[in-house]
């Protein structure tokens, strides 16, 4: 039985990696997926959030580039593992310029300005900086004068809108994930237990079934959001518990079908408990048509978490999330700067397919009568 189980497997991955697309959405999935996880090590900006604001240089076209006086803040500790799950608590300032003179005890520099204008100068007192970088211009200028170039332009709060991107591609992976871990949790207990035992058992899970079932998805998130406040962790588990229904209507009609085999007969004429048939007959051998859903459900929560944030109830400011990256900038579609809102948009559109791609190309891997 193991043998078999074992050819079936490598029958499976076979014709799953004779899938072109399915095989290119996996490997894009898995980059997304390492972006998402190094997200802080790849950005330009790797402050908490990206949260960087210059509102003298926002809403500039990818490739721009400005020259930066960095004002170093007070130094806050911090360990590695901090620094890259969460970005680095800098409490230092960037200040777009145009160009800087050094003196004696202070800094002056002339702010940026879009139009080239010369704006009144401005200082800083060099008390702020390295007193062994101040002495020598071209010292100071190598450490705290920088030109930035942002690839993808800057939004309109003028943060850099690459590392917005990269970071906001956790939000999506984590919303995937988590939504899926749930639903896949509430789904397989409730469609096993009801398929199994039959009966008023059956007849009240499914009337549980068709009551979620019959409410609309986003109002249903909606109300859990609202009944679980706005925030980061309550919009995931919001998505997971609107998501199981789809997994557990599945688990139960496969578990009708496959509960009356002979190994499961022959189970239950050995003794064995209901659990462990379950768990160790049923189960494994109806997880194909699971695996599949469970990579729509995948893309379904991006969509749900991308749709709540665009209505401004998914994971809240200064958090960069594709959903409200699309909010906040659908406007400049018509003031000539559709890139603001195409972005993010483009990138929830390629991920969101990539998965279906991927689920349809194991549908066609794990079905055993075209084999």
């Amino acid at each position: 039985m193991a043998r078999q189980v074992n050819s079936l497997t490598q029958l499976a991955l076979q014709k799953f990696k004779k899938n072109f697309w399915g095989v290119f959405s996996f490997i894009y999935i898995v980059i997304i997926g390492l972006v998402a996880i190094f997200a802080y090590v790849l950005a330009p900006d790797d402050s908490q959030n990206a949260n960087q604001m210059h509102l003298s240089i926002h809403s500039k076209k990818p490739g721009f580039s400005v020259t930066m006086l960095r004002v170093p803040g007070d130094s806050v500790q911090q360990s590695w593992l901090g620094r890259y799950l969460t970005g680095v608590k800098d409490t230092g300032t960037e200040i777009p310029i145009a160009h800087f003179t050094l003196h004696s005890n202070e800094v002056e520099y002339t702010p940026y300005s879009s139009d080239g204008s010369d704006m009144l100068t401005k200082t800083v007192n060099l008390s702020f900086f390295d007193p062994d970088a101040v002495t020598i211009r071209t010292l100071f200028a190598e450490k705290y004068v920088k030109e930035r170039t942002f690839l993808l332009g800057t939004d309109k709060y003028g943060r850099d809108l690459l590392s917005r991107m990269l970071i906001g591609a956790r939000i999506s992976f984590s919303i995937g994930f988590v939504a899926v871990f749930i639903s896949l949790v509430i789904g397989i207990f409730m469609g096993a237990l009801g398929g199994y035992y039959g009966g008023r058992v059956d007849a009240a899970i499914m009337w549980l079934i068709n009551v979620t079932w019959s409410i609309p998805t986003l109002l249903l998130v909606i109300a859990i959001t609202l009944a679980l406040g706005k925030g980061f962790w309550q919009v995931f588990i919001a998505v997971g518990l609107t998501m199981w229904v789809e997994v557990a209507r599945v688990v139960r009609g496969q578990v009708i079908s496959v509960k009356q085999m002979q190994y499961v007969t022959a189970a239950r004429a050995l003794g064995y408990k209901n659990y462990r048939i379950v768990a160790h007959h049923i189960l494994p051998n109806i997880m194909a048509p699971v695996i599949v859903i469970s990579a729509a459900n995948f893309a379904g929560a991006i969509l749900i978490e991308s749709g709540l944030s665009f209505l401004g109830i998914g994971a809240q400011p200064p958090v960069p999330s594709w959903g409200a990256m699309i909010k906040d900038h659908y406007s400049y579609i018509i003031l000539g700067k559709a890139y603001l809102a195409i972005i993010p948009g483009l990138a929830i559109m390629l991920l969101v397919m990539a998965f279906m791609l991927m689920g349809n190309a194991l549908r066609d891997a794990l079905d055993v009568k075209s084999s």
